[in-house]
């Protein structure tokens, strides 16, 4: 764990002092699962459900907060199993799927979610004849119901391919009214309606928190580390986490803590609650 300023390690000790108020907020895959070639294959470290089990012991509430289906999330992390003994704990977990479109919690046990956006089925139709002119047609293609993403990260040349499909994949979704969130090998298309940024904050007014914090890896946690430095701006103690990896170096700008990935996670979710 490493703290990228003196006024980092002073937000983190604000954070601690107000633990029992804290909302914590997650991304899935390279912070809580360590990245993996074939997305359908993520797992959570095998640490982590026992330092969010005893991170539950210390704070309000935790949310995992990805742009995967809310649905393969807690299929993947085992997160209904995890919220059930979250909630003997006296905390809840909550999952805020598809950058925050759709909600699952431990208490409710079904997932709310939106009608797709409009334009993402012909964008659908469309995208195999800008894979083939790209010569990408090997690239891997997820549909998540309420966006698809594009992953590089199979093919022989997985920065290559990305740099090429980029523009391409750009000017598709604007002809449709969509948006792009370019990721570590993989584009992803949706609406822009909402992006983690949203879901943290309104987390944090729902819970009525009295500190944050966020971890994230990708470009898509931007937003969330952004709403954590304007809440704190606002008075609120919260501290950003930034799960390294040498494929998005630009997120640690915005960090006060850098950790080496999952493990780092866990180990800094450990020291947080071993402080209560």
């Amino acid at each position: 764990m490493e703290f990228t300023s003196d006024d980092a390690r002073a937000h983190y000790d604000a954070v601690r002092d107000v633990l029992d108020g804290v909302v914590v907020g997650l991304d899935f895959d390279g912070t809580l699962s360590p990245v993996v070639d074939d997305p359908e294959a993520a797992r959570l470290h095998p640490a982590a459900p026992g330092a969010l089990l005893e991170l539950a012991e210390a704070v309000r509430a935790v949310a995992v907060i990805t742009g995967r289906p809310a649905r393969q999330a807690i299929a993947m992390g085992d997160l209904d199993a995890l919220g059930n003994a979250m909630l003997d704990r006296g905390a809840e977990l909550f999952v805020f799927g598809q950058y925050g479109n759709e909600r699952w919690s431990a208490t409710e046990q079904r997932i709310r979610s939106p009608r797709p956006p409009a334009g993402l089925a012909s964008f659908e139709r469309e995208l195999p004849s800008v894979l083939r002119s790209a010569d990408a047609t090997g690239a891997y293609v997820e549909e998540k119901g309420l966006a698809v993403a594009v992953h590089t990260r199979r093919m022989d040349d997985p920065a290559g391919t990305f740099e090429r499909l980029v523009k391409p994949i750009s000017a598709l979704a604007e002809r449709h009214h969509l948006t792009i969130e370019p990721g570590r090998n993989v584009i992803e298309v949706r609406s822009g309606d909402m992006h983690k940024g949203h879901a943290l904050r309104a987390f944090v007014a729902e819970q009525e928190a009295t500190g944050v914090v966020f971890g994230g890896d990708d470009l898509g946690d931007v937003e969330a580390f952004e709403a954590v430095r304007s809440l704190r701006a606002e008075g609120l103690p919260g501290l950003v986490v930034c799960s390294a990896s040498t494929e998005q170096p630009d997120l640690v700008r915005l960090a006060d803590v850098v950790v080496d990935g999952p493990q780092g996670v866990v180990e800094l979710l450990t020291a947080l609650s071993a402080r209560r």
